[in-house]
């Protein structure tokens, strides 16, 4: 990011650390003690900053006693997902239970689905393989499209583009993950009677980048009001571990690494921010442009996408829909 992009997020995104926190703190209270009457809080942790945020709030606003860190590895998680999510958990005084979800996500044929519809492109892949989805197109006013990239046992790179079947065959694979973690969070809630604490910032629930009945489910999100920029910004305020406060956004979902960015956004977060935060407030391209140190066509582009996924995301942020009847 430009020197001029980091200082306008910066100036426009500062917010009091402190006076946030205790906001946030007492509405955690508020929602799980008294409206919901519930005893404590589950926090699935994965080792990224806005799950050991919502877990640092979570143990100040109930006491650490009164919240349980929950680590969920499955087979393909980075190295670094259940060692960032202990170190959170210690740093806070949580107590945390890990729960290895490879064999229920080989049960439900996870793995075995996935790889399926990833042969249809790539016939040859198989055991010692790793894969990940790229996202194409959109800030060059191209129409977004996804590559699927494999990496092959001897270390090359494939990369081609992924037809719209395959596509939806390996998300909805992929989804598994997302929908197995939440659901074994809801196990742990029913059990001891706490409530389920979402993870998304307000960058991922604006814009949709959150498994509908997974990751998007939850009985509080006490943080999907904040630019990812402010959620880093807290971690440090309250001292969570270096690494989770330096760390850059990951799916953790794909074998090969991958950035939030390059599967979903398009951009780094610290810019996606800055052009939502300038489209709600009626900021046209050419101020973008300048914030962001692009041309006015790219920021144009820019804002377009982000409209076009507001408009998708309804379908993820709806409740259930009933039928009416006229009398």
């Amino acid at each position: 990011m430009s020197g001029t992009s980091a200082a306008a997020v910066a100036s426009c995104l500062a917010l009091d650390a402190n006076a946030e926190c205790r906001r946030i703190e007492e509405g955690i209270r508020d929602i799980v003690v008294r409206r919901l009457h519930r005893r404590g809080a589950i926090v699935g942790v994965s080792g990224g900053v806005d799950s050991a945020v919502c877990l640092a709030l979570s143990t100040r606003a109930l006491g650490a006693e009164r919240v349980l860190a929950l680590l969920m590895p499955e087979r393909e998680s980075s190295d670094s997902s259940s060692r960032l999510g202990e170190a959170a958990a210690r740093s806070v005084g949580a107590p945390f239970l890990v729960e290895d979800l490879t064999a229920a996500l080989a049960g439900i044929a996870c793995y075995d689905r996935r790889d399926r519809a990833i042969r249809n492109v790539f016939p040859d892949y198989g055991p010692g393989w790793k894969n990940k989805i790229v996202l194409g197109g959109g800030q060059d006013g191209q129409f977004h499209h996804f590559r699927l990239v494999v990496r092959d046992p001897f270390g090359v790179e494939h990369t081609a583009r992924l037809p719209h079947r395959e596509y939806l065959e390996i998300v909805a694979a992929q989804n598994f993950k997302q929908r197995l973690r939440k659901a074994t969070e809801y196990h742990h809630a029913d059990r001891l009677n706490y409530a389920v604490v979402g993870t998304p910032n307000l960058l991922e629930y604006d814009q949709g980048f959150f498994v509908k009945n997974g990751d998007g489910s939850a009985d509080l999100k006490p943080i999907a009001h904040l630019y990812k920029t402010q959620v880093y910004a807290l971690a440090r305020h309250l001292g969570l571990p270096e690494e989770i406060c330096t760390s850059s956004p990951t799916t953790d979902t794909y074998t090969l690494a991958q950035g939030q960015d390059e599967f979903f956004f398009g951009l780094p977060y610290p810019q996606m921010d800055l052009a939502l935060w300038s489209l709600d407030r009626g900021d046209s391209p050419e101020v973008l442009a300048a914030r962001l140190g692009l041309g006015s066509v790219e920021a144009a582009h820019i804002y377009e996408a982000i409209v076009a996924k507001r408009q998708a995301v309804r379908y993820l942020q709806s409740p259930p829909l009933g039928l009416r009847y006229a009398p």
